[in-house]
Parts: structure tokens; sequence; C-alpha cells
């Protein structure tokens, strides 16, 4: 079994963990498989949970394409892999919760290879939180999960890929983060791959242990007209950036992928207001004043 294939099968076993463990959490819907092949090569399988008791929608996405040569997207950051033959294995999900007070969610965890000899090949990936009605004890959890997943490769790490997080989910336009943040990381292939590979496994098997308690302790929040309505105007923040900024959105567009589960990412029901502002002394002010900026949630800086 070569490298790829390794990763391959855990990413596999992944996608069928998460999606049992979320449709549990939900207690109504399942998980539609949708099966798919690109023209260009490779395909993947896309699980989609609509109309939840919890999740309004849930697309958890497994895929292995391959090609000829790199698209644009990637070359731009890495021009030495321009004509080169590569494949990229990966999960993808965004979960959107019904309820404003659970937040929405993503991760991704991936794995490229390009060239036929010696070739370059490197994992990346991470998990983010984009709450609405915010609760600092839940992002304290969220942050202790991914440190805690982090800390056996090392200290150093942490900080790193927080940071990192920070500085890329960051809507420039809006001069806001899109949530709180997490991990964030790419071109991981040191010390080898057998430490690289453990690295992902750890951060992606850390995914659930942070997310489901926080969507434990919020479904079953009251909410009214007043909530509802400002997650959906919210939710156009993630439209914005999976269409303006996402390397994964641009990469799949741009290689050929399949459209449809490239933009599962994207919210069932979204708004878009003019000029709002949130009322001074509002929960909704609460986000905009203390969350959508970078902070240090375990006070570690220095």
């Amino acid at each position: 079994m070569n490298n790829i294939d390794q990763v391959k099968e855990y990413l596999q076993t992944l996608q069928s963990h998460i999606c049992s463990e979320l449709a549990q959490i939900d207690g109504k819907a399942e998980f539609e498989k949708d099966s798919w092949e690109r023209a260009a090569g490779g395909g993947g399988i896309s699980r989609i949970l609509s109309g939840g008791a919890v999740f309004e929608q849930a697309g958890v996405g497994f895929s292995h394409v391959f090609g000829s040569e790199m698209p644009p997207s990637a070359t731009k950051l890495r021009p030495e892999l321009a004509g080169k033959q590569f494949q990229a294995v990966g999960v993808s999900l965004v979960l959107h919760p019904r309820n404003p007070y659970v937040p929405t969610t993503h991760a991704n965890f991936r794995f490229f290879s390009a060239g036929e000899d010696n070739p370059v090949w490197w994992f990346g990936g991470g998990f983010d939180l984009t709450p609405y009605y915010p609760f600092e004890e839940d992002v304290v959890h969220w942050h202790k999960t991914a440190k805690a997943a982090c800390d056996p490769f090392g200290e150093d790490l942490y900080p790193r890929y927080k940071q990192w997080c920070d500085d890329y989910f960051f809507l420039q336009h809006r001069d806001e983060t899109r949530g709180v943040g997490g991990l964030f990381f790419d071109d991981v292939n040191k010390p080898d791959f057998e430490q690289s590979f453990a690295f992902q496994r750890s951060v992606a098997d850390s995914f659930l242990l942070a997310y489901k308690p926080i969507v434990e302790r919020r479904s079953r929040h009251a909410y009214g007209d007043r909530e509802r309505d400002f997650q959906l105007y919210r939710r156009g923040r993630y439209v914005e950036f999976n269409l303006i900024y996402d390397r994964g959105t641009l990469f799949g567009l741009q290689s050929g992928g399949r459209t449809e589960s490239i933009l599962m990412s994207l919210p069932p029901e979204v708004r878009w207001r003019y000029n709002w502002r949130p009322e001074a002394g509002s929960p909704e002010e609460e986000l905009y004043r203390n969350y959508l900026r970078p902070r240090d949630w375990l006070g570690i800086s220095k």
C-alpha cells in the first residue's frame, strides 16, 4: 500500500464515522450518498443531510482526484509545480445547524502529491467555528481540544496553526474574522510521512470531540424570529468567504471538480441586508465586539 492509499483509506473511514455520529446527534434525518466521477480523472462521494432536527443542512464529502496538470489556484502559490501530474485526496465538511445558538462549523483534511519522480507531497487541513450567538465556554473548549490535538507533535504547533487560521479565515472586505477560528495548516511534510500523517489524524480525530459537546449544550436553546433572522444574515458572510477567498473552492472549480459537491458548503437559506448594523448593547453587537477578531482564548500568548 503506497502513501496515498493509506491516507485514502483513513479518510474514507473518517467520512463514514463523522456521518454516523452526526446522524445520531440529529435523530431525524439520515445522510444521502451521492457518488460522482469527473471527466479529468477521479471522483468522490458526497454525503448530504437535509431538513434534520438539529442540522438544517450538513455536507461531508470525500474526493480523490488526479490530473496531468495542477490548476492555477495551486500553482499560484507553488509555481514549481506547474505542469506536473497531481493527486489530491481529502474529506471536507460544513455543518449548518438549524438553531442559531449552535455554531456553523467547517473542517477539511487533505493530502496532495505532485510529480512522478521524487514526488512533492504535503498534508493540509484544520477546522474552524462560526457562532452567531457565542458562549465563551464553548469557544474555550473548542480551542483547548485543538491544542490537545497539536501538543504531542510540538507545543509550538497550536499557536502557529491557530494564528494561520485567524489570518486565513478573515474577510478583508469586511475587516472581520469569519468566526472564532481553530486550526489551519498546509504544506505539512516534516519530519517524514509517518509523523505528518499522524498529526493529521490527531487533528481530524479531535473534530467531533470539539464540536459535539457544543451541539449538545446549545441545540435545545429557545430562539425566535430575531435570532433566526440574524443567523441568516450572518450566513451571508460564509457565502462571501467561500466564493471569494476559499482555496479549496477555487481549486475544485479550476481543476474541473464537480460543482454540486464543491458548493455543498453553502447554506440552504441566507439573507443579505443593505448597510445593517447591530443595536448598541444587543447580543448581536456582542458577537461583533468580542468575537469577530483574533483572540488568545487560552491565555497562552507571551
